[in-house]
């Protein structure tokens, strides 16, 4: 998830999900109806190519691959947060495609019609860090593709996971991500925790210009 330029974010992520159940963190959803209903709400072909950037060992996957989609790939800085998506989707696991790469280091190897990011944005404080990220969301999205970032809202948590994180709404979103993306909506969630905890998100759509 979180991006630096060093090997620690890597470690410190690996650490997360071999200490902890999927269902342990504080980010777990039982089901991901958040990003479903963004999906739902701008009719998205089940064809699109579609990328989770920080999926990890989130349940998403398994909802699309229910739902009928057909390409879909799974990017985290963490191999045992992949490890454990996989070893819970079985054989369909052969379906995906599996990434472990840091977001602020990835060069996507295709272009993609939906990029999904549910808390990983808010993972980078640095300008440097968010530039990376952008050129990575430049050169892996085609035109016209749906861009959907959930962060922690202004009044959500200012830590997660003991690190830092940098909360948005859509205008500070819109200009970390420049004007190739248009802002088609935005909305805000209360997440709760594995323990009831509420956390404040919101949540972007964006549109990458045509040409």
């Amino acid at each position: 998830m979180n991006g630096t330029m060093t090997d620690q974010p890597r470690e410190h992520w690996d650490r997360v999900y071999t200490d902890k159940a999927p269902s342990e963190v504080s980010w777990f959803q039982s089901e991901p109806r958040p990003s479903l209903a963004a999906l739902a709400r701008f009719d998205v072909p089940h064809t699109t190519p579609f990328v989770d950037i920080g999926g990890g060992a989130s349940n998403l996957v398994d909802a699309l691959l229910a739902n009928g989609w057909s390409d879909v790939s799974v990017v985290d800085i963490a191999a045992s947060a992949l490890a454990a998506a996989q070893v819970r989707l079985g054989e369909a696991a052969s379906s995906v495609q599996w990434v472990v790469a840091d977001i602020t280091r990835w060069n996507p190897p295709r272009r993609y019609g939906v990029w999904h990011d549910r808390a990983v944005f808010h993972f980078l404080t640095e300008p440097e860090q968010q530039a990376a990220y952008r050129r990575a969301l430049l050169a892996g999205t085609a035109p016209d593709a749906l861009v959907i970032i959930a962060t922690f809202a202004p009044d959500g948590p200012e830590k997660c996971s003991g690190l830092p994180v940098q909360r948005h709404d859509a205008a500070s979103l819109s200009a970390a991500l420049g004007s190739e993306f248009a802002l088609l909506d935005d909305w805000r969630e209360e997440h709760l925790t594995p323990w009831g905890a509420a956390q404040k998100f919101s949540w972007c759509v964006f549109q990458r210009a045509s040409n």
